[in-house]
């Protein structure tokens, strides 16, 4: 009888790159690592961003779609690959089995942390962008362009970790909170970066044309880039 067996695990390599940086984020936000210590799972509901994923590790194993969860509220997506080397690595450099909520520093170098933060924020983060016509003065409405950047986890020492970093590479601080879902048990927190400090931000995060990115999130940024 014939079998279809799987993809042979892939000859990664763990030197770092910014493509490789870009993947930890993606991996410390929506990846997780199977407590069969050799599998890495990565879920999305965004297409393109499993398939940048994917590109960047040079993956041949097929995406397939994640069954609805608890808190789904879109289809997502997935992508599992086995390999025991990159596995171990990424638990020397601070991730873990279930990672969610003890998850604090990573271990990224300096000239990637860059890469590393732009997978974080397109990971499990958001750079928004609004109109503000609720100004008012003397009669007059004036129209502001709002924009925030914002990352988000379940654990407060990872983001005051972040931001401490953040601080000393940018000279930005942003703000942090937390809040409960009624549908969760756990807290979850996010740090938040108002215009004037998101001005500086986006620049640093893009710092160069063609980087691995959620294209959608992209599109905003480079409005505030250009100008």
């Amino acid at each position: 009888m014939w079998v279809q067996l799987p993809p042979p695990a892939p000859k990664m390599h763990t030197k770092w790159s910014p493509a490789l940086a870009y993947v930890v984020g993606l991996i410390t936000t929506d990846g997780s690592l199977s407590n069969d210590r050799r599998h890495i799972v990565f879920t999305s509901s965004d297409l393109q961003l499993i398939k940048t994923f994917k590109k960047c590790l040079s993956l041949k194993n097929k995406i397939t779609l994640n069954p609805y969860g608890q808190y789904a509220k879109r289809q997502s997506y997935k992508i599992q690959f086995s390999n025991i080397v990159f596995y171990n690595w990424l638990l020397k450099i601070g991730l873990s089995i279930n990672k969610t909520h003890k998850i604090n520093l990573i271990k990224i170098p300096n000239r990637y942390f860059p890469d590393f933060i732009r997978g974080h924020i397109d990971g499990d983060g958001s750079i928004f962008i609004y109109k503000d016509t609720h100004n008012k003065y003397k009669e007059k409405t004036y129209t502001y362009n709002r924009l925030y950047i914002t990352l988000r986890s379940s654990s407060k020492p990872h983001l005051i970790w972040i931001s401490s970093k953040l601080n000393n590479f940018l000279d930005i601080k942003g703000s942090l909170s937390g809040w409960k879902r009624k549908e969760r048990k756990i807290k979850l927190w996010s740090l938040r970066f108002c215009k004037k400090d998101s001005v500086k931000f986006l620049p640093w995060l893009y710092y160069k044309k063609d980087l691995p990115c959620l294209r959608r999130k992209y599109k905003i940024a480079k409005i505030f880039i250009r100008n």
